[in-house]
């Protein structure tokens, strides 16, 4: 008789879709609403995006319990450094947080896939976006999560960002307008949900820039 092992898993894959785009004045932030396991979907209605700070969001798709005690670490942390500096930290200086936090556990890794955006100390719109390990860039729009694959080159191929080997380094921010910005992720959205089942329901769309933060939501399909 053979022996059979356990098959068991520390982590899952709850599915969900993450799009940011940085422009010269703003960042789009947005995520589906959809949580699945397997074939099943657990809820229509789950929030990827938390607010990191008054200027930084950050959306994760993943292991939604990894997610969880992510944004917990991060939230102390950055409390902490509240106390310490009485000021928030800028969106770069959460993202560099981000990237030691997911490192550090490096060798039993938060299984979550993360986008951070908000705005920089010089108002202009900054998108960072990372492995499970910590590895991070900052670049002009970013999508991750189980529709990734199909929304990234169809960015790619609206947005053209440049080169970061092109001299002189070129800002990594979008041409496209604010409005024009919000539709693009839309469209993003709505086409990825008819082919990946982890994508859908609705899709929750943050917009930040000088004048504050604006939440905007799209009904997706619902198969």
């Amino acid at each position: 008789m053979t022996k059979e092992h356990a098959n068991w898993s520390p982590y899952d894959n709850n599915g969900g879709t993450c799009v940011a785009i940085a422009g010269a004045d703003y960042c789009v932030i947005a995520a589906d609403t959809r949580m699945s396991t397997g074939y099943s979907i657990l809820t229509r209605d789950y929030s990827k995006i938390s607010k990191l700070a008054d200027k930084s969001f950050m959306a994760s798709s993943g292991f939604q319990a990894d997610v969880k005690a992510l944004q917990k670490v991060l939230s102390s942390r950055h409390l902490i450094y509240q106390h310490q500096h009485n000021k928030q930290m800028s969106c770069p200086a959460m993202a560099q947080l981000l990237s030691n936090t997911l490192y550090y556990k490096r060798f039993f890794p938060y299984y979550a896939f993360n986008v951070l955006g908000g705005l920089d100390s010089e108002g202009k719109g900054c998108v960072f976006t990372y492995d499970a390990v910590g590895s991070y860039e900052r670049v002009g729009y970013s999508a991750q999560g189980s529709g990734a694959t199909l929304i990234t080159p169809f960015l790619d191929n609206q947005l053209k960002s440049p080169s970061p080997l092109l001299l002189p380094a070129k800002d990594a921010v979008t041409p496209l307008s604010e409005a024009e910005a919000v539709d693009l992720v839309k469209t993003c959205f709505s086409s990825a949900t008819e082919r990946d089942i982890y994508t859908g329901d609705s899709v929750e769309i943050i917009i930040l820039n000088a004048n504050g933060v604006r939440r905007e939501t799209e009904q997706l399909r619902k198969d």
